[in-house]
């Protein structure tokens, strides 16, 4: 049976996934209450897991060194409790040949060699070459979902990535190209990068270690 997340880790964990971002952001991430979610961070911050920054108009949350080892002890614990930690590392183990592919079309949704540079950027007017990126992103798609079922099956805060992931292609599918890689909006690059840090933290592993 899967394992439902305290709201506390929760709060922890979305500052993580998400890298930077303020109070109404990281509440969200999870379907926590603002209010609630506000209070467990000024709690993280007061025993510094969690340090808070604005500039430029902005301003969000962060994890700290030591935040950062607090939020995977209590992952590491909340995965030995709920017994699935086989189950994870396996899944990662078939998630990372997907995220080399998914790297590869997100650069060449960037870039299009053309004329001897092979950085020149993708104006996207040819369609064919847009067309078959968009078409590999369906691939990795269909790939996501029982991976996802699988994983939601262990923790139920690894929900909701494959309908994530779908809905961004759709958008992009339908002339949007942003949701293909941009980071402003719920791209299948800003998808895909959550899922990868959510399942190395999980884990406890390096980014680039390899399973």
């Amino acid at each position: 049976m899967t394992r439902d997340s305290s709201p506390g880790l929760l709060t922890l964990h979305a500052v993580r996934i998400t890298g930077f971002a303020d109070t109404p952001v990281i509440a969200h991430r999870y379907g926590l209450d603002v209010a609630g979610t506000e209070e467990t961070l000024y709690d993280a911050e007061a025993r510094g897991w969690v340090q808070y920054a604005a500039f430029a108009g902005t301003g969000g949350w962060s994890l700290t060194e030591s935040g950062r080892a607090e939020n995977e002890r209590q992952l590491a614990a909340e995965l030995a409790q709920a017994g699935g930690a086989d189950e994870v590392r396996d899944v990662y183990r078939e998630f990372l040949p997907l995220n080399a592919l998914l790297q590869r079309a997100c650069t060449d949704w960037q870039l299009r060699p053309a004329g001897g540079d092979r950085l020149a950027a993708n104006d996207h007017s040819d369609f064919a070459w847009d067309a078959r990126i968009l078409y590999e992103l369906a691939g990795i798609d269909r790939a996501l979902m029982p991976l996802a079922d699988r994983l939601g099956g262990v923790l139920t805060r690894f929900r909701g990535y494959d309908t994530r992931f779908t809905a961004a292609l759709a958008r992009a599918r339908a002339g949007e190209g942003a949701w293909v890689d941009h980071t402003d909006v719920d791209s299948c690059h800003r998808v895909w990068f959550e899922l990868h840090e959510d399942l190395i933290a999980t884990l406890g592993i390096d980014r680039h270690a390899k399973p």
